[in-house]
């Protein structure tokens, strides 16, 4: 049973990053990476940062907070006056290393006088091993984020190696997932894991003002350019004065990309290696009603990351599509967490009922994932006290049940609903009168191919060996 005690917890992706680099002095690089950050607020919360470059001196700022909070006009002002030319900013949501403003991204070093700089999106794997062998060497840590190590043996093999034969050379020793922006005062790189687990994407500035990498293509378009191409698995792209080259630092790459990208942490606007987000969501609530063809009155979904598959499942079943919870949209990290004997009922400030579209009518409530089912619990409580006869509850995806270490904040496997109990089980524990999950093959076929995707949460399948 789920109790007032019982953690509410989503899934979260750790991260975003945007990086341009700039052709044009006369071109507001600052306001273009803040949009670009602001349309990737999704990946993360907590901290967001900047380093800039000018071709001749770099700066950082970071601190904790969301990128509105953290860069207010003034302080946008003050990084204006330096005129870049290059940026790389990060959104995050921490999964290895705590959440001081010492951990926020990008990490910049300096080498000898050269200065290097870091943002990271996805998780490092046994990472403290490469750390220890590191501080052996003389290297100092200042904080516990996985992405010092990457920005500090890049260092190391910079010693001994031109930039470009560093880079390989340090990438090859990574294990896990990442996509990377890495920048020096007169060079934007991007580069991505052999597998491709983490998103990365190209585009060009109009009047060849440049060129942008970002997380997502909604902060690209936001940005104003043209969408080029993703960057490939195993992929090391150099952007400078010459142009773009482009390094393949392994050999032969397999596309493994996180498919809950497209079921819930891509922004609907966004397109990942080819499939648009908000098209792969329609289409998985039209296989979800292939799949659970139920009789209802109304189908709701769960605001907001159920609405396209919801939409999906009317469209498929001839059920009207209708607005059955209102969402606070003004709650933000900072709003005060209630006491154990309010937290009940603080859902309700998050998510209310609209009790005139849900009295005396049977509802079919559509999310995109159920996790711990604390969440489910309450909404189909809160559902039934507004008047509904009936809530049947489906799920835009498949059980999941094994945690995920490629960059995704999921509970251990013990707290996962689905890992430890049956569909019955778990429906009574939630309260609802129908459970129901879309089938692996039903989202591998939503999202068009079989073959490049990390479904390890769903099956336990993943593209990367962890002991």
């Amino acid at each position: 049973m789920f109790t007032k005690s019982t953690p509410l917890r989503n899934l979260k992706e750790k991260c975003g990053i945007f990086g341009i680099y700039s052709n044009k002095k006369s071109l507001d690089l600052t306001s273009l990476l803040y949009y670009g950050l602001f349309s990737l607020q999704h990946r993360g919360q907590e901290g967001t940062g900047v380093v800039l470059s000018n071709f001749h001196k770099i700066e950082q700022y970071r601190d904790i907070g969301s990128v509105g909070e953290v860069f207010t006009q003034d302080i946008l002002n003050d990084l204006k006056r330096m005129k870049p030319q290059i940026g790389i900013g990060h959104v995050r949501y921490s999964t290895a290393g705590s959440k001081g403003v010492e951990n926020v991204q990008p990490l910049l070093t300096n080498l000898e006088g050269e200065s290097l700089a870091v943002a990271h999106n996805g998780n490092l794997i046994h990472y403290e091993s490469i750390k220890q062998k590191l501080e052996k060497k003389d290297h100092r840590f200042y904080c516990s984020s996985d992405t010092e190590t990457i920005l500090q043996l890049i260092a190391y093999n910079l010693s001994t190696n031109n930039l470009v034969e560093a880079l390989k050379k340090s990438l090859k020793q990574l294990t896990g997932s990442f996509s990377l922006l890495i920048m020096t005062k007169d060079k934007l790189i991007g580069a991505r894991d052999p597998y491709g687990v983490r998103p990365l994407c190209l585009a060009k500035l109009k009047n060849n003002g440049g060129y942008v990498l970002s997380s997502e293509s909604c902060a690209t378009d936001v940005v104003g350019a043209t969408f080029i191409r993703d960057i490939l698995p195993g992929e090391i792209v150099i952007i400078d004065q010459s142009g773009i080259k482009s390094i393949k630092y392994v050999q032969n790459p397999k596309q493994h990309t996180c498919i809950f990208e497209y079921v819930y942490f891509a922004r609907p606007d966004s397109t990942i290696d080819g499939i648009n987000c908000y098209l792969s969501r329609i289409a998985q609530g039209k296989q979800l009603y292939a799949e659970h063809p139920l009789k209802a009155d109304l189908v709701i979904c769960a605001p907001d990351s159920g609405t396209h598959a919801a939409s999906g499942y009317a469209n498929a079943s001839g059920i009207e599509y209708g607005v059955g919870l209102i969402k606070n949209r003004y709650i933000s990290r900072t709003f005060i967490k209630p006491s154990q004997e309010l937290r009940e009922q603080a859902v309700y400030i998050k998510l209310n009922p609209l009790k005139v579209n849900i009295n005396n009518k049977n509802i079919i409530l559509i999310d995109d994932s159920i996790v711990r089912g604390t969440t489910s619990h309450f909404l189909v409580k809160a559902l039934k006290n507004a008047g509904a006869k009936k809530v049947y509850l489906l799920s835009a995806s498949p059980m999941i049940i094994n945690p995920c270490f490629l960059g995704i904040d999921t509970p251990d496997r013990k707290h996962l609903l689905a890992a430890n109990n049956k569909i019955e089980q778990m429906r009574k524990m939630i309260g609802c009168d129908y459970l129901g999950f879309l089938s692996l093959p039903g989202l591998l076929k939503c999202c068009g191919n079989k073959d490049k995707f990390c479904t390890g949460c769903f099956n336990g399948k993943y593209p990367i060996e962890y002991n």
